[in-house]
């Protein structure tokens, strides 16, 4: 399945997420959007299910989340939510908002390296 269900309420909450969006999202944004990483497609503040994730390449079926202060002591909800994105056979790879910050080059190799050893 490629295009999954969402709470049509979570749009307009996506929106204003993008319109809000933290330094770290701003930043990685920039070396996601048109395509500049290995030719893949990304949207930010992606509406899935009940939830809206950070950014999602449909044709990699891969799920970017960067996990700041708004989800510290939500470990259990993370948790619950990344299973629910797997079981739609999603993949998530998880960054820290400092290591977005300080260390871009190794979070972008790290992205562009499950890309190119993907199966998709």
């Amino acid at each position: 399945m490629s295009n999954f269900p969402y709470d049509k309420k979570m749009k307009v909450l996506s929106k204003k997420l993008r319109k809000e969006s933290t330094l770290s999202e701003v930043l990685l944004w920039e070396h996601l959007k048109k395509r500049q990483l290995c030719g893949c497609n990304f949207n930010r503040q992606k509406p899935l299910l009940n939830y809206i994730v950070d950014f999602y390449c449909k044709e990699k079926s891969l799920v970017i989340e960067i996990d700041g202060a708004s989800h510290e002591n939500k470990y259990e909800k993370d948790l619950a939510r990344e299973k629910e994105l797997k079981a739609l056979g999603l993949h998530i790879i998880r960054f820290k908002d400092e290591d977005v910050k300080r260390n871009m080059e190794e979070v972008l190799r790290s992205i562009e390296t499950w890309i190119l050893n993907s199966k998709k």
